[in-house]
């Protein structure tokens, strides 16, 4: 009888350690300038930039045909941009309670999420080109820590946006060289790391989240990190290549890169405004680069309202740029 007891014991011992390592395999890494996923390949993220989730929900909005629909346009990733004024007003267990479910819808769909803490501005300083943006270092931690802890079992969770465009560009918004943006930034990973060790980390540069030029001389000092920009086309003059290998496409040589804000508007379509009005000819030139460098993306934004909009009605209509990305992101899904 004890030598039966001490085969079961053994045998559910090997099973957790086998669905340990499983589990352990099923999150995406980085290694070296790409992003790895769970079968071992190459992971490129295409995919959508959704809007905030609990502008969604007060919309009637978030529900499972938006995720399928996001999945049916060729996304594999989506993005909740989670705004602090929202998330303070819904309230934070019910903002969560949300993500929870639209996570799932996610899984359901074959969709990676990024979580994207949805803020424009200094946090050293505290000062925010709009009060929607306000936040604080500590409202920031909390918010990590709360992802970190509560998703560390997810691996569908897989990108953590740490602040979405950080900019100092102009006095009212303060000061803060990028030695203490790296500073701040390795503060908030360490707090995410003593929850959630797997999480990939992604980290923006200055000039709303497009500038990663100080990425040569002092990258951020922690692993499983990538980084990020927003080349929306006014950002240069064409033609723009040479300038986007300058400002960030460099850094898609050395780490991962992931443009987690592109996209355009014609100049007299509804919400056209600086820096996002071109034509399709700045989709299929950053598409073109982005498959030269590697480089991942999602593209703002899946909603009505919030421009420049990917579609035009909750019927899921595509705009201009919904039918160039739309189009392109079906011809990316792997047959």
């Amino acid at each position: 009888m004890k030598r039966i007891l001490h085969f079961i014991i053994a045998g559910a011992l090997l099973c957790f350690l086998l669905s340990s390592c499983t589990k352990g395999e099923a999150w995406v890494k980085v290694e070296g300038n790409k992003f790895i996923g769970p079968d071992g390949k190459e992971l490129i993220f295409r995919g959508l930039c959704f809007s905030d989730p609990v502008k969604l929900v007060r919309e009637g909005q978030w529900n499972e045909r938006y995720f399928e629909e996001a999945a049916a346009w060729g996304a594999n990733v989506v993005r909740f941009a989670v705004h602090p004024s929202n998330i303070n007003s819904y309230g934070w267990d019910e903002t969560f309670l949300a993500m929870d479910q639209g996570i799932e819808w996610a899984k359901k769909h074959g969709l990676y999420v990024i979580m994207d803490w949805h803020s424009i501005g200094n946090l050293k300083d505290g000062r925010y080109t709009s009060p929607m943006y306000d936040t604080t270092l500590e409202e920031t931690l909390k918010f990590w820590s709360t992802v970190a802890e509560r998703y560390r079992g997810e691996p569908t969770v897989a990108l953590y946006e740490l602040f979405n465009e950080p900019t100092v560009s102009g006095p009212e918004l303060g000061s803060c060289t990028w030695s203490e943006w790296k500073e701040l930034l390795e503060s908030i990973i360490d707090v995410i790391r003593e929850h959630n060790p797997k999480a990939i980390c992604l980290c923006a540069g200055f000039n709303w989240a497009y500038d990663l030029t100080p990425v040569a001389a002092e990258p951020i000092d922690r692993p499983n990190v990538a980084y990020v920009s927003h080349p929306y086309p006014m950002k240069r003059e064409q033609p723009w290549e040479g300038q986007w290998e300058k400002d960030f496409g460099y850094v898609a040589d050395t780490y991962p890169v992931i443009c987690t804000e592109i996209g355009f508007c014609l100049e007299d379509e509804p919400g056209a405004h600086i820096p996002v009005m071109s034509t399709d000819i700045y989709g299929e030139h950053i598409t073109k680069y982005f498959e030269k460098k590697g480089i991942s993306f999602t593209v703002w934004c899946f909603d009505t309202a919030w421009a420049p909009m990917l579609i035009s009605d909750w019927d899921f209509t595509p705009t201009t740029q919904g039918r160039f990305f739309k189009s392109y992101l079906q011809s990316k899904v792997s047959r």
